[in-house]
């Protein structure tokens, strides 16, 4: 019963509410999807804070998409000793790095009054799970090691079941509490994307990579910008 719930139930629950939601979210209220950055109210901390988090997090997400996407090729790699050991290596390094970032992070919050201020209960819930999911991680790199070899072989084809509507828990079942915990940990966390700040990394400003590095905003509306999609908006100004 446990593990039908949060091995089967959990992650289609999970997918359901994070696409619907985010469709909603978007379309509803698009203004609002962003990081809710506190950068204004203090940034030289947030910069130490948030480089080392969000470049442990990038890898890791990248390498647990690569494990899902090419287990053989991951297993092929494994096969040579010094290449395992600097795969696993580097992931514990770059988990090190994320859990530091996010340990900067909060005592920057916690630090500075105004960005308590702002703070919201949903915050504090954001970084609970990303310790528990983090943590978690760093558990499991110490105490059931050699990780990039056993999730291309036990939690891709888990992940492939859940993706091609054909469940098999069987494997996943028999796994340590520490990879229970991350696993459902990760989908608590897909499924509460639209309603957190996680949602910003779904749309991230890909145009920003071809606009001019500056530009002048014309005289705009405060409402309709709102609700604007156009890249520069305004009108040019006549008295010029």
């Amino acid at each position: 019963m446990f593990n039908n719930f949060f091995f089967i139930g959990l992650p289609y629950a999970a997918i359901v509410v994070m696409l619907i939601g985010t469709i909603v979210r978007y379309f509803q209220f698009g203004f609002k999807v962003s990081s809710l950055s506190s950068q204004f109210l203090e940034s030289r901390e947030l910069f130490y804070g948030s480089r080392p988090f969000h470049w442990g997090l990038l890898f890791l997400f990248f390498g647990h998409l690569i494990g899902f996407l090419f287990p053989r090729s991951v297993l092929l790699w494994n096969s040579v000793p010094i290449r395992l050991l600097i795969l696993e290596v580097a992931a514990l390094g770059f988990g090190l790095s994320a859990l530091f970032g996010l340990f900067l992070l909060v005592i920057r919050r916690t630090k500075h009054k105004r960005i308590m201020a702002i703070t919201s209960k949903m915050d504090i819930f954001v970084y609970v799970l990303l310790f528990t999911q983090i943590i978690s991680g760093l558990w499991i790199a110490y105490y059931a090691r050699w990780g990039s070899v056993w999730f291309a072989s036990v939690l891709s084809p888990y992940i492939k079941s859940i993706v091609i509507l054909n469940p098999d828990i069987a494997a996943v079942s028999a796994m340590p509490l520490s990879v229970k915990i991350h696993i459902i940990s990760a989908f608590v966390l897909i499924g509460m994307i639209p309603f957190t700040r996680f949602v910003h990394f779904l749309v991230y400003p890909f145009s920003y990579l071809w606009r001019p590095y500056q530009y002048v905003i014309w005289n705009w509306d405060r409402k309709k910008i709102r609700s604007s999609k156009n890249l520069v908006n305004g009108v040019r100004s006549k008295n010029n």
